[in-house]
């Protein structure tokens, strides 16, 4: 990956340490954004984007795997503000579960690289981990504990059914991430229907009852559906 060559930056004064520390996030930040993968930052990279040199890197970073698990953290913090935001009008607990999905799914759509990093790379970074839970799977397990408290939902543990829908919101990013050029049509319209269904069937479940099997589904919506004429005029 090809990056402008700056001119070195004097040196240091005493304490400024954290600053350049930002500097080196920002840059790396930026050049995973633009970047198709992650290995086309290297450290190197990101020094000449800053004006240090790689040792300098070195001073605050143990490695390039450590800076970018502090990129992708810093990143993440935002979800926590843009998922606030979107539910900050919704009008009661099921549409705030919607915004909150709809608001995770654009996020990552709109930083691809950070959350294949995050979200979709098998190698552990427990950092990422603590941002993804303090935020964005608090705001999940709320909604749902406020479905519960509605009787939207059934149960008395709201993590599974967070779980199922987290699963939800990051199966169909993941998916538009992974194969952009599968038939998607409208990527808000396409997210959406994967989210209500997943909301849609936990609040369901909890009228089928229990067990939940494939049959006993049939005989609930059967139930429930208007009779439909056959094609010999017979229900």
């Amino acid at each position: 990956m090809t990056v402008p060559t700056v001119a070195r930056r004097q040196r240091s004064l005493r304490g400024a340490g954290e600053q350049l520390r930002a500097e080196i996030v920002a840059a790396a930040t930026e050049l995973l954004a633009a970047a198709t993968s992650v290995d086309e930052v290297s450290i190197r990279a990101v020094a000449d984007a800053v004006g240090v040199t790689p040792p300098s890197i070195y001073l605050h970073f143990a490695d390039k795997n450590e800076l970018v698990a502090a990129v992708v953290a810093e990143v993440f913090t935002q979800l926590d503000a843009a998922m606030v935001e979107a539910a900050a009008d919704a009008d009661g607990p099921m549409a705030r579960l919607r915004a909150h999905g709809l608001a995770y799914v654009r996020f990552a759509l709109e930083h691809p690289e950070h959350y294949r990093i995050a979200a979709m790379d098998p190698c552990p970074r427990p950092d990422v981990d603590e941002v993804l839970a303090s935020g964005a799977f608090l705001h999940f397990g709320a909604t749902v504990q406020e479905c519960i408290d509605a009787g939207i939902f059934v149960g008395d543990d709201p993590l599974p059914i967070t779980l199922d829908l987290w699963a939800a919101a990051h199966g169909i990013a993941a998916l538009m991430i992974a194969k952009p050029f599968l038939p998607w049509g409208d990527r808000d319209a396409a997210a959406e229907r994967v989210l209500c269904a997943a909301a849609l069937g936990h609040a369901a479940a909890g009228l089928v009852g229990q067990p939940l099997t494939s049959q006993r589904i049939t005989d609930w919506v059967k139930r429930r559906r208007p009779g439909r004429r056959t094609p010999g005029g017979s229900r």
